[in-house]
Protein backbone atom coordinates (compact mmCIF):
# COMPACT_ATOMS: atom_id res chain seq x y z
CA UNK A 1 0.00 0.00 0.00
CA UNK A 2 2.95 2.24 0.94
CA UNK A 3 4.42 2.04 -2.53
CA UNK A 4 1.34 2.80 -4.05
CA UNK A 5 1.14 5.95 -2.33
CA UNK A 6 3.97 7.46 -3.15
CA UNK A 7 4.15 6.16 -6.48
CA UNK A 8 1.19 7.94 -7.16
CA UNK A 9 2.16 11.30 -5.85
CA UNK A 10 5.55 11.27 -7.17
CA UNK A 11 5.77 14.98 -9.03
CA UNK A 12 2.36 16.36 -7.42
CA UNK A 13 1.79 18.65 -4.56
CA UNK A 14 -1.92 17.12 -3.51
CA UNK A 15 -2.05 13.43 -2.05
CA UNK A 16 -5.33 12.83 -3.32
CA UNK A 17 -8.67 13.88 -4.89
CA UNK A 18 -10.30 15.49 -2.04
CA UNK A 19 -13.91 16.36 -2.64
CA UNK A 20 -15.10 19.73 -3.18
CA UNK A 21 -17.94 21.83 -1.40
CA UNK A 22 -19.85 20.92 -4.23
CA UNK A 23 -20.08 17.07 -3.98
CA UNK A 24 -23.38 15.55 -2.55
CA UNK A 25 -20.73 12.17 -1.75
CA UNK A 26 -17.85 11.26 -0.52
CA UNK A 27 -15.02 8.98 -1.32
CA UNK A 28 -13.40 6.48 0.94
CA UNK A 29 -10.09 4.70 -0.34
CA UNK A 30 -10.31 0.68 -0.10
CA UNK A 31 -7.10 -0.13 1.42
CA UNK A 32 -6.91 -3.98 0.34
CA UNK A 33 -8.48 -3.56 -2.73
CA UNK A 34 -5.79 -1.20 -3.46
CA UNK A 35 -3.06 -3.56 -2.23
CA UNK A 36 -4.69 -6.23 -4.44
CA UNK A 37 -4.04 -3.93 -7.69
CA UNK A 38 -0.47 -3.25 -6.39
CA UNK A 39 0.02 -7.09 -5.96
CA UNK A 40 -1.40 -7.97 -9.49
CA UNK A 41 -0.83 -5.28 -12.04
CA UNK A 42 2.10 -3.34 -10.42
CA UNK A 43 2.64 0.26 -9.74
CA UNK A 44 -0.01 2.44 -11.63
CA UNK A 45 0.69 5.22 -14.18
CA UNK A 46 1.80 8.55 -12.89
CA UNK A 47 -1.36 11.31 -13.45
CA UNK A 48 -0.41 13.00 -16.77
CA UNK A 49 -1.42 16.49 -16.74
CA UNK A 50 -4.62 17.44 -19.76
CA UNK A 51 -5.38 20.46 -20.70
CA UNK A 52 -8.47 21.12 -22.12
CA UNK A 53 -9.12 24.35 -24.53
CA UNK A 54 -11.96 26.77 -23.09
CA UNK A 55 -13.33 29.59 -25.68
CA UNK A 56 -13.82 32.42 -22.79
CA UNK A 57 -16.43 35.18 -22.82
CA UNK A 58 -14.41 37.66 -21.53
CA UNK A 59 -10.74 37.72 -20.25
CA UNK A 60 -10.56 41.14 -17.48
CA UNK A 61 -11.35 40.34 -14.35
CA UNK A 62 -12.00 43.26 -12.03
CA UNK A 63 -12.41 43.41 -7.86
CA UNK A 64 -12.54 46.29 -5.73
CA UNK A 65 -10.07 44.66 -2.53
CA UNK A 66 -8.38 47.11 -0.69
CA UNK A 67 -5.30 45.08 -0.11
CA UNK A 68 -4.28 44.24 -3.36
CA UNK A 69 -2.57 46.98 -5.49
CA UNK A 70 -4.78 46.38 -8.56
CA UNK A 71 -8.33 46.36 -9.85
CA UNK A 72 -7.92 44.03 -12.82
CA UNK A 73 -6.18 40.63 -13.75
CA UNK A 74 -5.78 38.15 -16.31
CA UNK A 75 -5.80 34.52 -16.04
CA UNK A 76 -5.48 32.67 -19.21
CA UNK A 77 -4.84 29.34 -17.30
CA UNK A 78 -7.67 27.68 -14.45
CA UNK A 79 -5.66 24.98 -12.64
CA UNK A 80 -1.63 25.15 -11.95
CA UNK A 81 0.42 22.43 -12.36
CA UNK A 82 3.23 23.60 -10.57
CA UNK A 83 1.12 21.47 -7.38
CA UNK A 84 2.06 23.53 -4.95
CA UNK A 85 -0.19 22.16 -1.74
CA UNK A 86 -0.52 25.29 -0.12
CA UNK A 87 -2.12 27.32 -3.11
CA UNK A 88 -5.32 29.29 -2.10
CA UNK A 89 -6.64 28.84 -5.96
CA UNK A 90 -7.59 25.03 -5.67
CA UNK A 91 -11.08 25.48 -3.79
CA UNK A 92 -11.90 27.37 -7.57
CA UNK A 93 -11.45 24.00 -9.60
CA UNK A 94 -14.47 23.12 -7.35
CA UNK A 95 -16.63 25.61 -9.18
CA UNK A 96 -15.98 23.52 -12.44
CA UNK A 97 -17.22 20.18 -11.07
CA UNK A 98 -13.57 18.96 -9.90
CA UNK A 99 -11.53 18.51 -7.00
CA UNK A 100 -9.08 21.07 -5.46
CA UNK A 101 -6.52 18.14 -5.01
CA UNK A 102 -4.99 16.46 -7.67
CA UNK A 103 -7.53 17.67 -10.40
CA UNK A 104 -6.68 21.47 -9.93
CA UNK A 105 -3.30 20.23 -10.94
CA UNK A 106 -3.54 17.67 -13.23
CA UNK A 107 -7.11 18.77 -15.43
CA UNK A 108 -5.71 22.45 -16.65
CA UNK A 109 -7.88 24.82 -18.32
CA UNK A 110 -6.46 27.09 -21.25
CA UNK A 111 -7.85 29.97 -23.16
CA UNK A 112 -6.82 30.29 -26.71
CA UNK A 113 -8.87 33.32 -27.58
CA UNK A 114 -7.82 35.27 -24.82
CA UNK A 115 -5.21 37.59 -26.71
CA UNK A 116 -8.32 38.46 -29.44
CA UNK A 117 -10.63 39.40 -26.55
CA UNK A 118 -8.29 41.27 -24.92
CA UNK A 119 -7.78 43.42 -28.29
CA UNK A 120 -11.38 43.95 -27.93
CA UNK A 121 -11.77 44.80 -24.54
CA UNK A 122 -9.04 47.24 -24.75
CA UNK A 123 -10.14 48.61 -27.88
CA UNK A 124 -13.62 49.79 -26.35
CA UNK A 125 -14.47 53.59 -26.15
CA UNK A 126 -15.68 52.95 -22.35
CA UNK A 127 -12.15 51.39 -21.12
CA UNK A 128 -10.69 53.09 -18.16
CA UNK A 129 -6.89 52.34 -18.36
CA UNK A 130 -4.96 50.93 -15.40
CA UNK A 131 -2.74 48.26 -14.09
CA UNK A 132 -3.49 44.80 -15.14
CA UNK A 133 -2.03 42.06 -13.04
CA UNK A 134 -1.21 38.33 -14.55
CA UNK A 135 -0.42 35.55 -11.85
CA UNK A 136 -3.34 36.25 -9.21
CA UNK A 137 -4.87 32.89 -9.66
CA UNK A 138 -2.73 30.89 -11.46
CA UNK A 139 1.31 30.98 -12.66
CA UNK A 140 1.03 32.43 -16.29
CA UNK A 141 4.42 30.86 -16.89
CA UNK A 142 3.15 27.39 -15.43
CA UNK A 143 4.62 24.51 -17.94
CA UNK A 144 1.94 24.39 -20.09
CA UNK A 145 3.13 28.14 -20.98
CA UNK A 146 5.78 26.38 -22.82
CA UNK A 147 3.57 24.98 -25.44
CA UNK A 148 0.48 27.47 -25.62
CA UNK A 149 2.17 30.84 -25.33
CA UNK A 150 -0.50 32.45 -24.20
CA UNK A 151 0.79 34.79 -21.97
CA UNK A 152 3.48 35.97 -24.80
CA UNK A 153 -0.13 36.98 -26.71
CA UNK A 154 -1.32 38.59 -23.91
CA UNK A 155 2.02 40.82 -23.47
CA UNK A 156 1.98 41.78 -27.06
CA UNK A 157 -1.18 43.01 -26.66
CA UNK A 158 -0.79 44.94 -23.63
CA UNK A 159 2.54 46.55 -25.44
CA UNK A 160 0.46 47.64 -28.49
CA UNK A 161 -1.65 49.59 -26.48
CA UNK A 162 1.18 50.99 -24.14
CA UNK A 163 -0.97 49.65 -21.13
CA UNK A 164 0.88 49.18 -17.72
CA UNK A 165 0.79 45.50 -16.44
CA UNK A 166 2.41 43.67 -13.28
CA UNK A 167 3.42 39.96 -13.34
CA UNK A 168 3.70 37.62 -10.67
CA UNK A 169 5.27 33.78 -11.09
CA UNK A 170 7.42 30.98 -9.90
CA UNK A 171 9.01 30.72 -13.18
CA UNK A 172 12.10 31.90 -14.66
CA UNK A 173 10.16 31.23 -17.77
CA UNK A 174 9.60 34.87 -17.37
CA UNK A 175 12.79 35.51 -19.06
CA UNK A 176 11.70 34.11 -22.37
CA UNK A 177 9.65 37.51 -22.43
CA UNK A 178 12.55 40.12 -21.49
CA UNK A 179 12.53 41.60 -24.88
CA UNK A 180 8.81 43.09 -24.77
CA UNK A 181 9.18 43.28 -20.91
CA UNK A 182 12.37 45.26 -21.16
CA UNK A 183 10.66 47.39 -23.85
CA UNK A 184 7.46 48.15 -21.95
CA UNK A 185 9.69 48.77 -18.23
CA UNK A 186 11.78 51.75 -20.30
CA UNK A 187 8.09 52.99 -21.25
CA UNK A 188 6.97 52.38 -16.92
CA UNK A 189 4.38 49.83 -18.14
CA UNK A 190 5.69 46.66 -16.31
CA UNK A 191 6.76 45.00 -13.53
CA UNK A 192 7.86 41.57 -12.27
CA UNK A 193 7.88 39.76 -9.24
CA UNK A 194 8.86 36.67 -9.15
CA UNK A 195 7.87 34.57 -5.98
CA UNK A 196 10.50 32.56 -3.37
CA UNK A 197 9.34 30.59 -0.96
CA UNK A 198 12.38 29.56 0.57
CA UNK A 199 15.97 28.68 -0.83
CA UNK A 200 15.96 25.45 0.44
CA UNK A 201 15.50 23.12 -2.58
CA UNK A 202 14.61 19.96 -0.41
CA UNK A 203 11.59 21.85 0.43
CA UNK A 204 11.04 23.54 -2.21
CA UNK A 205 11.05 20.44 -4.42
CA UNK A 206 8.50 18.81 -1.70
CA UNK A 207 6.00 22.20 -1.53
CA UNK A 208 6.16 22.89 -5.19
CA UNK A 209 7.06 20.04 -6.77
CA UNK A 210 7.14 21.33 -10.62
CA UNK A 211 7.99 24.84 -10.23
CA UNK A 212 11.39 25.78 -11.06
CA UNK A 213 14.08 25.49 -8.12
CA UNK A 214 14.97 28.42 -6.22
CA UNK A 215 18.17 29.00 -7.73
CA UNK A 216 16.77 29.37 -11.06
CA UNK A 217 14.03 31.30 -9.91
CA UNK A 218 16.61 33.35 -8.77
CA UNK A 219 18.54 33.63 -11.72
CA UNK A 220 15.44 34.98 -13.03
CA UNK A 221 15.70 37.91 -11.15
CA UNK A 222 19.01 38.29 -12.01
CA UNK A 223 18.48 38.23 -15.74
CA UNK A 224 15.49 40.54 -15.78
CA UNK A 225 16.54 42.83 -13.84
CA UNK A 226 20.03 43.20 -15.73
CA UNK A 227 17.34 44.16 -18.22
CA UNK A 228 16.55 47.15 -16.78
CA UNK A 229 13.17 45.82 -15.84
CA UNK A 230 11.93 46.68 -12.06
CA UNK A 231 11.97 43.12 -10.87
CA UNK A 232 10.85 41.99 -7.28
CA UNK A 233 10.25 39.20 -5.20
CA UNK A 234 7.96 37.76 -3.15
CA UNK A 235 8.22 35.76 -0.01
CA UNK A 236 4.78 34.21 -0.04
CA UNK A 237 3.51 32.41 1.58
CA UNK A 238 5.83 32.80 4.71
CA UNK A 239 4.85 29.41 6.17
CA UNK A 240 5.01 29.64 10.44
CA UNK A 241 7.99 26.92 11.33
CA UNK A 242 8.20 25.49 8.03
CA UNK A 243 10.12 28.53 5.42
CA UNK A 244 9.40 31.69 8.27
CA UNK A 245 13.17 30.86 8.86
CA UNK A 246 14.61 32.07 5.79
CA UNK A 247 12.70 35.26 5.07
CA UNK A 248 15.98 37.26 5.40
CA UNK A 249 18.14 34.76 3.20
CA UNK A 250 15.76 35.21 0.39
CA UNK A 251 15.65 39.04 0.73
CA UNK A 252 19.45 39.45 0.77
CA UNK A 253 19.67 36.67 -2.02
CA UNK A 254 17.48 38.83 -4.05
CA UNK A 255 19.02 42.13 -3.04
CA UNK A 256 22.23 40.73 -4.73
CA UNK A 257 20.59 39.48 -7.90
CA UNK A 258 19.59 43.00 -8.46
CA UNK A 259 16.05 43.26 -7.21
CA UNK A 260 14.68 46.43 -6.44
CA UNK A 261 11.20 45.51 -4.10
CA UNK A 262 10.09 42.83 -2.09
CA UNK A 263 6.75 41.45 -0.22
CA UNK A 264 5.06 38.78 1.44
CA UNK A 265 2.08 37.06 2.37
CA UNK A 266 1.45 34.98 5.37
CA UNK A 267 -0.01 31.50 4.71
CA UNK A 268 -4.02 30.92 4.32
CA UNK A 269 -5.75 28.09 4.20
CA UNK A 270 -9.08 28.53 2.77
CA UNK A 271 -11.96 26.09 1.92
CA UNK A 272 -10.81 22.43 1.07
CA UNK A 273 -6.90 23.91 0.74
CA UNK A 274 -6.86 23.36 4.81
CA UNK A 275 -7.39 19.06 4.34
CA UNK A 276 -5.37 18.79 1.33
CA UNK A 277 -2.39 21.29 3.43
CA UNK A 278 -2.52 19.40 6.36
CA UNK A 279 -2.13 15.72 4.18
CA UNK A 280 1.07 16.87 2.62
CA UNK A 281 2.34 18.11 6.04
CA UNK A 282 1.37 14.65 7.40
CA UNK A 283 3.33 13.67 4.52
CA UNK A 284 6.29 15.35 4.47
CA UNK A 285 6.88 16.56 7.71
CA UNK A 286 4.78 14.51 10.34
CA UNK A 287 7.30 15.85 13.34
CA UNK A 288 6.12 19.49 12.14
CA UNK A 289 2.49 19.12 11.88
CA UNK A 290 1.19 20.15 15.24
CA UNK A 291 3.45 22.82 15.56
CA UNK A 292 2.98 24.58 12.10
CA UNK A 293 -1.22 24.09 12.27
CA UNK A 294 -0.79 25.73 15.84
CA UNK A 295 0.71 29.19 14.83
CA UNK A 296 -1.25 29.25 11.65
CA UNK A 297 -4.48 29.33 14.13
CA UNK A 298 -2.40 31.64 15.95
CA UNK A 299 -1.99 33.88 13.38
CA UNK A 300 -5.95 33.09 12.08
CA UNK A 301 -7.76 34.16 15.24
CA UNK A 302 -8.19 30.29 16.14
CA UNK A 303 -8.97 29.61 12.49
CA UNK A 304 -7.17 28.80 9.46
CA UNK A 305 -8.10 31.37 7.05
CA UNK A 306 -8.84 35.24 7.27
CA UNK A 307 -10.65 36.47 4.80
CA UNK A 308 -11.50 39.74 5.99
CA UNK A 309 -9.58 42.80 4.03
CA UNK A 310 -6.58 43.92 5.89
CA UNK A 311 -5.87 40.59 8.07
CA UNK A 312 -5.85 38.09 4.81
CA UNK A 313 -2.11 38.82 3.54
CA UNK A 314 -0.51 39.36 6.86
CA UNK A 315 -2.31 37.73 10.28
CA UNK A 316 -2.71 38.76 13.40
CA UNK A 317 -1.44 38.18 16.76
CA UNK A 318 2.87 38.42 18.09
CA UNK A 319 3.95 35.79 15.19
CA UNK A 320 2.15 37.49 12.68
CA UNK A 321 3.57 41.08 14.06
CA UNK A 322 7.55 38.86 14.41
CA UNK A 323 7.61 38.38 10.76
CA UNK A 324 6.33 41.81 9.77
CA UNK A 325 9.37 43.46 11.76
CA UNK A 326 11.50 40.84 10.79
CA UNK A 327 10.32 41.50 6.77
CA UNK A 328 10.36 45.93 7.22
CA UNK A 329 14.38 45.15 8.56
CA UNK A 330 15.66 43.10 6.32
CA UNK A 331 14.24 44.92 3.63
CA UNK A 332 15.83 48.39 5.00
CA UNK A 333 19.37 46.15 5.65
CA UNK A 334 20.10 44.83 2.07
CA UNK A 335 18.00 48.12 0.27
CA UNK A 336 15.06 47.06 -0.99
CA UNK A 337 11.44 48.96 -1.25
CA UNK A 338 13.57 52.30 -1.19
CA UNK A 339 11.70 53.34 -3.78
CA UNK A 340 9.22 52.33 -6.78
CA UNK A 341 8.43 54.09 -9.55
CA UNK A 342 4.54 54.09 -10.48
CA UNK A 343 3.59 52.22 -13.48
CA UNK A 344 2.10 54.61 -16.11
CA UNK A 345 -1.39 54.92 -17.48
CA UNK A 346 -1.04 58.30 -19.30
CA UNK A 347 0.28 56.49 -22.59
CA UNK A 348 -2.30 54.16 -23.13
CA UNK A 349 -3.71 54.31 -26.49
CA UNK A 350 -5.59 52.22 -29.06
CA UNK A 351 -3.84 51.49 -32.32
CA UNK A 352 -5.32 51.93 -35.88
CA UNK A 353 -7.13 49.52 -37.64
CA UNK A 354 -5.07 48.71 -40.89
CA UNK A 355 -7.38 50.37 -43.21
CA UNK A 356 -8.75 48.49 -46.47
CA UNK A 357 -6.36 50.91 -48.86
CA UNK A 358 -2.84 50.13 -46.34
CA UNK A 359 -3.60 46.36 -47.22
CA UNK A 360 -2.90 47.24 -50.77
CA UNK A 361 0.80 47.93 -50.03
Amino acid sequence: MASLKTSFRRGRGALSNVESRFDGWSREPDDDGLAAVLEAHGEPPQPKTIVVLEEAKSIITRNQSPDIPFDQSINVYRGCEHGCSYCFARPTHAYLGLSPGLDFETQLFAKPNAAELLRRELGRKSYVPSVIALGTNTDPYQPIEREHGLTRAILEVLEEFNHPVAITTKSSLVTRDADILARMAAKDLARVYISITTLDADIARRLEPRANTPAKRMEGVRRLAGQGIPTGVMVAPVIPALTDFDIERVLEAAAEAGAGSAGYVMLRLPLEVRDIFVEWLEQHYPGRRRHVMSLIEQIRDGKHNHSEFGQRMRGTGIFAELVGKRFEQACRRFGLNQQRRPLRADLFRVPPKPSAQQSLF
